[in-house]
């Protein structure tokens, strides 16, 4: 699977765009500012694109009107079908978010149970009690998504649900040649319906991926050979900024260890979690940090670690971004172009090292070193040896470990290393050792 290989890069496009907050019916092609950006994409080394929601909606993109229709604030299926083609052009595969448990108030097949109640054709799409009443005086209840309902849930036990929404999801492909799905809230979505859409999915296009957004639970419940390729790995997510915040790198090493170390009871071991340091619904990594020398080392150890990297848009060059209490507007912001700086040439730099390596994009995980401050782990595949060295500490430190041995080239520096049991690591360094 191409995925298992890639750099992704997370786009929420409401925001980026400067599109309204709300729908104001306005038609503006304002997606394809996406396409001035496909040239530094590329240059950054991503080779993958993970929008968030496209379609028409009410508001933030997840209360779907329509998802056959690009949302009029970012313009036509025309435009959006130029910038695919665009993304394509510069070797950027696509995946968009694909929502599926729920929809908006204003979703067409909602509507017309609000206005035929139990004569609609549409009233058992949804969970809906005519005995009841909703928050909005509907003259009915329906279950909403987690006590939001203003997000009506889907009932993806009726067939005639299901096949709406593949049918959706062929038109995605045969009018934007789309390359796979990100699946929202996963976690609460139907396993068959799951099973259904990647075997429906694999016959559309044979590497179609599927990643689901899981926040906890077991992976592999959903990640299988029947249902998803790969799911976002939170509990890594939260091991990174709490290791460097708390400076115990035990935190990050246990959730490593645990999933991909090299018992057989690990996890994880295979599989390719996507990964990241902060996305569209949390704090950003740079706002997270107590230590803003730490920031770096955090991309260190993402495009080191096991699974698929994920960097959101602008974190790249450190923006800072807190999520408050009542909506995530701060973290979703539209800029006006990249402005990369030594971060964003240090994670090129990363990108570049792990594309080329087979231990960093496939290989075993084994914890080689590890105090509360440092870390030393290696990646191994049957054609390369990799180490990555992680220092928090604001000294330097040499590690000492009987693996630390031999000649090295350490790719970020572009150093070579003759070692005969111990390591010297500079205060706030990463450093990248293949053997």
């Amino acid at each position: 699977m191409w995925a298992y290989n890639s750099i992704f890069y997370q786009i929420y496009p409401i925001g980026f765009c400067g599109a309204p907050v709300h729908n104001d019916g306005e038609c503006v092609p304002r997606i394809r500012k996406i396409m001035e950006w496909s040239e530094y994409l590329e240059k950054l080394g991503v080779d993958s694109i993970l929008l968030n929601p496209i379609f028409e909606s009410d508001n933030h993109g997840y209360d779907t009107r329509d998802f056959k229709t690009i949302d009029c604030r970012l313009g036509t299926n025309e435009d959006f079908a130029d910038v695919c083609q665009d993304l394509h052009n510069h070797n950027v595969k696509i995946v968009l978010d694909g929502v599926f448990n729920h929809v908006g108030r204003g979703f067409w097949a909602f509507k017309d149970v609000c206005e035929k109640k139990w004569d609609s054709p549409y009233k058992d799409w949804f969970h809906i009690n005519f005995d009841g009443n909703s928050c909005y005086n509907d003259g009915f209840w329906y279950e909403g998504w987690e006590g939001h309902f203003e997000l009506v849930k889907l009932n993806l036990q009726n067939p005639a649900v299901t096949d709406y929404l593949l049918e959706c999801v062929k038109f995605w492909v045969d009018t934007f040649d789309i390359d796979g799905l990100r699946l929202d809230v996963a976690y609460c979505l139907d396993p068959d319906f799951m099973r259904r859409l990647r075997s429906y999915t694999q016959e559309l296009k044979e590497d179609f991926v599927l990643i689901g957004e899981v926040l906890f639970g077991d992976y592999n419940r959903i990640v299988n050979d029947e249902m998803l390729h790969s799911c976002t790995n939170y509990e890594c997510y939260k091991g990174i900024y709490s290791s460097f915040n708390s400076m115990n790198m035990f935190e990050i090493a246990h959730s490593l260890q645990r999933q991909y170390g090299p018992e057989q009871w690990c996890l994880y071991r295979g599989k390719h979690l996507m990964t990241f340091v902060d996305n569209h619904d949390v704090t950003r990594i740079a706002s997270i940090l107590t230590n803003k020398n730490h920031l770096p080392l955090t991309y260190g150890i993402l495009l080191g670690m096991p699974g698929i990297p994920c960097i959101y848009y602008g974190s790249e060059w450190g923006t800072l971004g807190e999520k408050a209490p009542d909506n995530d507007y701060a973290l979703r912001p539209c800029f006006e172009q990249p402005s990369p700086n030594e971060l964003t040439e240090l994670i090129h730099k990363l990108i570049r090292i792990r594309q080329q390596s087979d231990a960093l994009c496939s290989g075993s995980y084994r914890n080689v070193v590890l105090t509360n401050h440092q870390l030393i782990f290696e990646r191994a595949s049957e054609k390369e040896r990799m180490l990555v060295a992680i220092n928090a500490s604001d000294t330097d430190y040499t590690a000492y470990h009987g693996d630390l041995q031999g000649n090295a080239r350490e790719l970020i520096n572009e150093k070579i290393l003759s070692l005969d049991g111990k390591l010297e690591m500079p205060a706030y360094s990463i450093q990248y050792l293949v053997f």
